[in-house]
């Protein structure tokens, strides 16, 4: 049986923007990820520093570009209005440029925010959440 649903879109129920946005991640189009994050959207993809407007534009597009193969489960999510919080075990294995892979794992926390549309967008996205 098919399904309709495009499994990278935004959605409606936060316990799938997860899910969805490793589809995006792994269709390798960066703008379709990208669409994933609000306007002023916060990542943390290396512990301690943050990248804001440009500058996550341009890692999303230039990490998206790598063609990294991702993994991630959804361990918890709290909705409270417009506001959630999703605890997420991930895996990402990247190539290396040399022939090789990188393997990277972590746990992040990532706060969405709920839209004008009702769609669920990363308004922080802290890839190592569980990093001091």
């Amino acid at each position: 049986m098919t399904s309709s649903v495009d499994e990278t879109q935004l959605t409606d129920d936060a316990r799938q923007v997860t899910a969805r946005y490793v589809s995006a991640m792994n269709s390798g189009d960066a703008e379709t990820v990208l669409s994933f994050y609000t306007d002023d959207a916060v990542t943390i993809w290396e512990p301690g520093k943050q990248l804001r407007g440009q500058e996550h534009v341009d890692a999303v597009r230039e990490f998206v570009a790598s063609r990294p193969s991702m993994r991630a489960e959804l361990r918890e999510s709290y909705v409270a209005g417009d506001a959630a919080l999703l605890v997420v075990d991930w895996a990402i294995d990247q190539p290396d440029g040399a022939g090789g892979t990188t393997h990277l794992t972590g746990t992040g926390l990532d706060v969405l925010r709920r839209g004008a549309d009702g769609k669920w967008r990363y308004a922080v996205d802290n890839a190592y959440g569980d990093s001091v």
